[in-house]
């Protein structure tokens, strides 16, 4: 890579750890909030809701822009809108205030997440994506996981301080992009990519049969599940282990620590190795096998240790899936990487949505309920997971 290419995918990491750090941040201060201003758990329900509404609409269709205007004018846009969003957040005690603020966070994410993916598969080669991605992947999850103890940390001197912080960061990430981060053609020119190819084919509409080719149908399939899954796994499984294994608030926060830590490691230092020495597909594979494997596992478990394990098993087998099916998805259509990341990201809103609505209905009826039914879409998945070709063999024809 030239020190070009080096400095912008610095630039795309850190604008993505921004945009993730700032959706976790409201995490800790939610109860400060519905008690100070007297919400309903529905409103503030409905506030979350709203964002991955709002990233899920936008996402395709930001992603389609910027295949067409350029990734760096989406990218600057999407962190502007960061900072206004922060901003509105941290001004306002008004709850219709509030619902517009996480409306836009969630064009901003739409703007930034996919976009980010799609700058970063256009300027490395096939070998250094799984890289770069994984790195990515890595400050998305990093964002998450800190947001919650950064915000929470923040709130100890007023619970409008994290927005203001995050507002101020964002302001600056946008500065920065505009003005060190090259432009999207002067970026691959000076890059180490192949060489040049004459004969690429232009982008396919994504209406058009030549753009929804049996993989790429596939490898979408495999997001929506991935994402169904993690959040029908994570999103009860607190009061799942406190209530059916009596996991004190301590031991919860052990397991969550574990997995942030795991994950950093995985996808930074491992990812990469991974698909080097096994390929993206037996990467896929195996990780809703375990994830499946150990999911019925934990409802089987007698013991507070066997869970610890099969969850971090299950929690790492996520923190891979999600780059190793972006990976391939990128090597699958060549000229669509705004448009294939954005619909990445919509899927994600969806099982984002649906997951945590469909095992909080299922918990009701029995504790054990939820992880089997996720467990059946893992061993769906692992069995859709063999139809796969080789990317060299799953690139979107002329």
């Amino acid at each position: 890579m030239t020190r070009q290419t080096k400095r912008a995918i610095f630039i795309l990491i850190f604008s993505e750890f921004l945009v993730c750090l700032g959706i976790s941040l409201v995490i800790p201060v939610m109860p400060f909030i519905k008690n100070d201003l007297h919400l309903t758990a529905t409103d503030m329900g409905i506030m979350n809701a709203l964002f991955a509404l709002a990233q899920f609409v936008a996402s395709p269709i930001i992603g389609r822009v910027s295949d067409k205007i350029g990734r760096k004018p989406v990218l600057t846009a999407g962190l502007f809108l960061y900072m206004v969003s922060e901003v509105l957040f941290a001004l306002t005690n008004q709850l219709w205030v509030f619902n517009v603020s996480r409306v836009v966070g969630g064009l901003s994410a739409a703007m930034v997440v996919p976009t980010a993916m799609a700058m970063a598969s256009d300027i490395t080669t096939k070998r250094q994506r799984a890289k770069v991605i994984g790195w990515l992947s890595a400050a998305f999850s990093g964002g998450l996981i800190l947001g919650p103890g950064i915000g929470g940390i923040l709130a100890g001197i007023s619970y409008k301080t994290p927005f203001w912080v995050a507002g101020t960061l964002g302001l600056l990430s946008a500065v920065v992009l505009i003005t060190q981060l090259p432009n999207d053609r002067d970026i691959v020119k000076q890059s180490d990519l192949e060489p040049a190819n004459t004969d690429r084919p232009a982008p396919n509409h994504p209406m058009t049969r030549a753009f929804w080719t049996v993989p790429i149908i596939i490898l979408f399939t495999m997001i929506l599940v991935s994402s169904f899954g993690l959040q029908g796994f994570e999103s009860i499984y607190s009061i799942y282990v406190n209530e059916v294994f009596h996991f004190s608030l301590s031991n919860i926060a052990l397991v969550l620590t574990l997995n942030g830590l795991i994950s950093l490691f995985l996808q930074v230092a491992l990812f990469d190795t991974f698909v080097q020495r096994f390929g993206e597909r037996r990467v896929i594979r195996v990780c809703f096998a375990s994830a499946a494997i150990c999911t019925i596992w934990i409802t089987q478990a007698h013991t507070k240790w066997e869970v610890i394990i099969a969850t971090l098993v299950v929690f790492s087998a996520f923190d891979l899936l999600r780059p190793a099916i972006t990976t391939l998805l990128t090597k699958a259509s060549e000229s669509n990487q705004g448009l294939i990341n954005g619909l990445n990201m919509s899927l994600t809103s969806v099982g984002n949505i649906v997951g945590p609505i469909m095992s909080g209905m299922l918990l009701d009826m029995n504790y054990h309920y939820p992880y089997l039914v996720v467990a059946v879409f893992l061993i769906v998945s692992y069995v859709m997971a063999f139809t796969l070709r080789h990317p060299s063999q799953m690139a979107t024809p002329k």
